[in-house]
């Protein structure tokens, strides 16, 4: 699946997702890296960026297939 095969409604809601994942690893004291580990996602290259966190979050879920609410991720990830 490429982004040209992204829906824009389901990449918003699901930018919306990992912004709000992000944001609460932040205000745990987490890093970006902590926030990809969450989710399975490979962060050697990461510097730091909490941008290009929430977008390769934001792409794993929509190539994930499923919909899925705020609570649910951060459960699974806690």
């Amino acid at each position: 699946m490429t982004m040209q095969n992204v829906k824009s409604a389901e990449w918003d809601h699901a930018t919306g997702v990992a912004r709000q994942v992000c944001a609460r690893v932040f205000r745990d004291g987490g890093a970006p890296s902590d926030a990809l580990e969450a989710f399975g996602l490979a962060h050697e290259d990461l510097h730091g960026n909490w941008r290009e966190a929430v977008d390769r979050i934001a792409q794993a879920l929509c190539h994930s297939g499923t919909t899925t609410s705020t609570n649910q991720v951060y459960q699974q990830a806690a």
